[in-house]
């Protein structure tokens, strides 16, 4: 049996999983992000770990454990120092404090130089203009730090004591994806060099054993195999089976995880989304993992005085294109990170007149974020199979029309446990273990609704075309 532990931005899950992987058990602890300042996000990593404790603690009395693969939200910064210690609040991924650093790499065109290198186009909550935004204002800090990590890896080290990223992780911004390595020159592009002893090394895989002191702490035997995996979006495609080049996955949670298995490295285009390594030679994921999703529903369910439990009755009560109301959902503080990068991108409702219904709102903004989603996969290249996960997943309704938005049939996979089948997997091939088969999940096909969409998702790009100088005029 293997444990796999996902830790979310909000929640850390963790699910023991049988050999034929039949998960048994599962445990889950609430995480808190706190509002630190204006566009600042961060976490108490102190928090972070205990919560990892507590839900291993919780699936410990199962002997037969063969051991643990832990994966985690990725981007943002962890600061710890040699002990694994955090130094300071770990900086989300939601974090904006980068958006002025990142507009100076923009002008000089270091943003441009980046993508046509590595395939991977930065935005606020990457680790490289974080960390440039604390080196001019917390140069301390950074000169009490050892590791400049990332969630899973700080995780990882508090575990084990091993100091090491996996290649998914350490892609964003400065591995090179066709060597694997870190490339000096990227860092000194972003004027970093100073800080390349704080990139932990890469491990293929970063695997260690539980040391007595983590033991007592989890209930888990000392020695036990632990396996950093992949971050939560290559894990999530690990554990719903995505395996064949132009297999695609959508992750329906607070925010939209788009990503599409490829064989090569692709820096043409507009520069957007992320080129991750995967534990396979010659495979990449391109991901294009949006700031729009189920937070911008969330939000308006509330502006509207409505809750999740509601959202069956609302789409029913509104038709397809929502009586002419349209909504561009860019609801997050820092912008919009894929397909296209804008820190300044704003949420808009337009069509609203007295005859609006509250229903017409809450449909039009589940359409949209389906029409976001349609254009993140369409920029990943998905051509094959498309699966879906996440907490979104939980209303078909909202599923029906994430299907007849993309013209295609969706394997929806039930629950949240999908990024940490993937860290489980990312175990058992460690330990070498044999794969288990892609979960089957429940096939959602496009219904008589879908040609419609077709007309109202042009005019959805349109009017991004149109909000994007405007935009650009109000950074």
């Amino acid at each position: 049996m293997i444990i796999g532990v996902d830790v979310g931005t909000t929640v850390t899950k963790a699910v023991l999983f049988a050999d034929d992987g039949t998960p048994l058990r599962r445990a889950a602890e609430p995480t808190r992000v706190d509002r630190a300042g204006d566009g600042r996000y961060e976490q108490d990593a102190g928090a972070v770990f205990a919560s990892v404790e507590a839900v291993l603690s919780r699936l410990a009395a199962d002997s037969a454990v063969q051991g643990v693969g832990i994966t985690g939200q990725g981007d943002g910064l962890w600061l710890a120092d040699a002990a694994g210690a955090p130094v300071r609040p770990a900086v989300s991924w939601l974090d904006a404090r980068g958006a002025a650093i990142l507009a100076t790499w923009a002008a000089d065109g270091v943003l441009d130089t980046l993508f046509r290198r590595t395939g991977t186009f930065l935005f606020p909550g990457a680790a490289a203009p974080i960390l440039a935004a604390l080196r001019d204002t917390e140069p301390a800090t950074l000169a009490a730090a050892a590791t400049a990590g990332y969630c899973k890896d700080l995780v990882l080290q508090r575990l084990t004591g091993l100091r090491a990223t996996d290649p998914s992780d350490a892609s964003v911004p400065f591995l090179d994806p066709r060597t694997g390595e870190y490339a000096d020159d990227l860092l000194a592009l972003c004027g970093l060099t100073p800080y390349r002893h704080l990139l932990a090394p890469v491990h293929r895989p970063p695997m260690a054993t539980l040391t007595a002191d983590a033991a007592a702490r989890t209930g888990l035997p000392a020695g036990l195999p632990v396996v950093a995996g992949p971050y939560d979006l290559p894990a999530c495609a690990w554990g719903g089976g995505v395996t064949e080049v132009g297999d695609g996955l959508l992750i329906l949670g607070t925010t939209l995880a788009c990503q599409v298995l490829t064989d090569t490295v692709d820096t043409s285009g507009e520069p957007a989304g992320l080129t991750l390594c995967t534990w396979e030679p010659d495979r990449w994921l391109r991901a294009m993992p949006a700031m729009v999703g189920a937070a911008a529903l969330d939000w308006t369910l509330g502006l509207v005085g409505a809750g999740v439990g509601d959202l069956p009755a609302l789409l029913a009560a509104s038709p397809t294109g929502a009586n002419g109301v349209t909504v561009l959902p860019f609801l997050a503080e820092a912008g919009e990170r894929a397909p296209f990068v804008e820190p300044r991108a704003r949420a808009r409702v337009d069509g609203l007149h007295l005859a609006v219904t509250r229903a017409d709102v809450v449909r039009a903004t589940c359409e949209a974020i389906a029409y976001a989603a349609r254009h993140c996969l369409t920029a990943a290249g998905l051509t094959g199979d498309l699966v879906v996960c996440g907490g979104g997943t939980g209303s078909p309704e909202w599923l029906q029309i994430f299907a007849d938005v993309l013209g295609r049939p969706l394997r929806a996979l039930p629950g949240d446990e999908t990024g940490a089948r993937g860290a489980a997997l990312a175990a058992r091939r460690a330990l070498d273990l044999p794969p288990w088969p892609a979960p089957a999940g429940t096939v959602v096909s496009p219904g008589p609704a879908a040609p419609g969409y077709e007309a109202r998702y042009k005019r959805y790009l349109d009017a991004i075309e149109h909000a994007r100088p405007w935009w650009g005029e109000h950074r």
